[in-house]
């Protein structure tokens, strides 16, 4: 199977803080590779690095073949990335959040324009169009959001915990529009705390757990390496690797870079 990312000892450090220490791992072109992690084991932060939002400290990864140091406008071309944040502005409606956004990666507006109806109408939201942002449930902004990601019609979409605090529904909708993207051959790197989540869209898993990565492998896989249960979960993958020790510790926050669009990016939790 072809590479699409290769990571190779990457490593983060705030100060005296490391964040990602020393991970390496492939993803392979059109797989959905899975993310999981306690609060502030370095999911997020490895993800920053990947989509060229955080410089690493130390270590090497390509996407697309493509270096994200010296490459990182050739690696914007080839990705998206739906943030845990969402990035949109309430006073402009929907389409025009999209022609912004659109515009900022130099779309003719005729592809813009068709792209925009496109993505609104496989998320369901073609009706809201024209309504302004700041009206929508949670919900609703999150598939503006994902369809922001995806004007560039990318080829490895970075989703950070999509469908967190969404009603079922709109979660059932969510992860039903990722098997399709990545079906019609969309490479999707999924951060997660939703076990169920992970197990049901993922072909593979990675758990990084204090900066490094434990255990990496299919979900079957790795449901064999839980001792004393018949029927494991990945759950119950997850505990055993990571143990089941509450992480109580404060956010720390980094300013990040500027962003995609050129702009300073706002304050990030390390994650």
């Amino acid at each position: 199977m072809e590479k699409i990312i290769e990571v190779e000892g990457l490593t983060k450090k705030f100060k005296s803080f490391v964040a990602v220490d020393e991970i390496s791992f492939t993803v392979e072109k059109g797989e959905i590779f899975g993310f999981l992690g306690p609060n502030g084991a370095g999911k997020s932060t490895t993800i920053r690095m990947l989509t060229t939002l955080l410089t690493p400290t130390a270590g090497s990864a390509k996407i697309a073949g493509l270096d994200i140091i010296s490459g990182q406008n050739e690696v914007r071309a080839h990705i998206g990335l739906v943030a845990e944040k969402i990035i949109l502005y309430n006073h402009l409606t929907a389409r025009e959040n999209l022609e912004f956004f659109g515009r900022l990666n130099h779309l003719p507006r005729t592809v813009l324009k068709e792209r925009s109806t496109k993505w609104l109408k496989k998320l369901g939201m073609e009706r809201w169009g024209n309504a302004q942002a700041g009206t929508f449930s949670s919900g609703m902004r999150q598939r503006i959001n994902i369809a922001r990601a995806l004007l560039t019609e990318p080829e490895i979409l970075f989703l950070d915990e999509p469908t967190l605090g969404l009603d079922p529904q709109t979660t059932r909708m969510i992860r039903d529009f990722i098997r399709e993207l990545n079906q019609n051959g969309t490479t999707i790197i999924l951060t997660t705390h939703d076990m169920v989540e992970a197990e049901a869209l993922c072909n593979r898993v990675a758990i990084i757990d204090r900066g490094k990565i434990a255990a990496l492998d299919t979900v079957s896989n790795l449901k064999k390496k839980v001792r004393g249960k018949s029927n494991p979960t990945l759950e119950d993958v997850f505990l055993q690797v990571t143990g089941f020790k509450v992480r109580d510790a404060a956010q720390k926050t980094v300013q990040s870079p500027r962003g995609f669009h050129g702009r300073p990016a706002a304050q990030n939790r390390v994650r």
